[in-house]
């Protein structure tokens, strides 16, 4: 995944249209009508996220330590009871 070097303060919340349409790519995607999570390296090393059906919807930064953690522990197991 490319590095992003957005223009402008970064912050968690911001609109995602302030990143700039280039380097989004869904890093999975599955059978939910196209309701997809979108992701963006940034230069500094943070992720951002959007939802792919509102991309002018806010951006959610994450550190790539937050983002291991959170998927480290999906793959565990431990959010699975967000899903019953």
């Amino acid at each position: 995944m490319d590095r992003i070097k957005p223009r402008g303060h970064v912050y968690n919340g911001m609109p995602a249209r302030e990143l700039g349409s280039e380097g989004w790519h869904k890093p999975w995607s599955g059978g939910n009508g196209g309701n997809c999570l979108e992701a963006m390296k940034l230069a500094d090393g943070r992720i951002a996220l959007r939802q792919s059906t509102d991309p002018d919807g806010p951006a959610l930064i994450y550190t790539t330590a937050e983002m291991t953690a959170f998927i480290e522990g999906a793959k565990a197991g431990e959010a699975d009871f967000l899903l019953s």
